[in-house]
């Protein structure tokens, strides 16, 4: 592994919530071309760790890399797409059209006035073809089923291109036909347009097909390696219990 393909390292990281830890000195590193499941049992500080790696939570101790720069000294955010746990079916009372949400992805790298050119309508169309909703960009956010709004939230999170996407929680309330597509498309992202994925999620069911890098997190980080070594884990078989055959059954 060399430097150049390092996109984030965390360093010994600690959190708490007043007096509850949540993450008890963390090490992670995640590489260009990953696409990496964050799994865990609930209060484990999954979604802590994203926020922290994003900027959204302090590093209270231990250190946090971003593209070889700490977060407070951090300025090209365009190379990192995110989606947030709670965006899904938070589109439903919002009068906007798909390609108005999609657009908004391109303003955080505008300076005043803020104005949509020619060229942002072609990257808003990129990044919808890229998710398969292109023939949907003139509907309103809030007429699409759960699955679809999600794909618009990853055509919006990746319409500036970034290096490396973070989801949180993607498919929670998609039903499993609608999860399927949904990881196939993740897939393709990660495969066909070099992006690195890195997702937090509960359906540790999705090991078996797309990942190809396991983190397991239990407040402190209790494995983090490839697909093999997290199957031939037994820390890992005893975190998952019953679920060890599911996840690591290649299909």
């Amino acid at each position: 592994m060399t430097t150049d393909s390092v996109q984030v390292r965390v360093e010994k990281v600690d959190f708490s919530y007043e007096a509850t830890h949540v993450l008890i000195e963390v090490d992670l590193t995640i590489t260009r071309g990953d696409f990496l499941a964050i799994i865990g049992p609930n209060g484990s500080g999954k979604s802590t760790l994203l926020k922290i790696i994003l900027g959204l939570l302090p590093v209270q101790q231990g250190n946090v890399i971003l593209f070889g720069q700490e977060p407070a000294h951090f300025s090209q955010w365009s190379k990192i797409g995110y989606v947030p746990q709670t965006i899904a079916h938070s589109g439903v009372l919002f009068p906007a059209s798909v390609e108005e949400v999609v657009a908004m992805g391109l303003l955080s790298k505008k300076k005043f006035p803020k104005i949509l050119r020619h060229r942002d309508k072609e990257s808003v169309e990129k990044a919808l073809e890229r998710v398969n909703m292109n023939d949907f960009r003139r509907r309103r956010i809030g007429e699409l089923s759960g699955g679809q709004q999600q794909r618009i939230f990853i055509a919006r999170a990746i319409v500036n291109e970034p290096e490396i996407l973070f989801l949180d929680e993607p498919t929670a309330g998609v039903d499993a036909e609608t999860q399927q597509r949904f990881y196939e498309m993740l897939d393709m992202l990660n495969k066909d347009h070099d992006i690195t994925i890195v997702m937090v999620t509960h359906d540790v069911g999705i090991v078996t097909k797309h990942v190809n890098k396991v983190a397991c997190l239990n407040q402190r980080l209790v494995f983090h390696g490839t697909h093999d070594e997290f199957c031939s884990s037994s820390v890992v078989q005893d975190i998952l219990k019953g679920e060890h055959h599911l996840v690591c059954h290649r299909h």
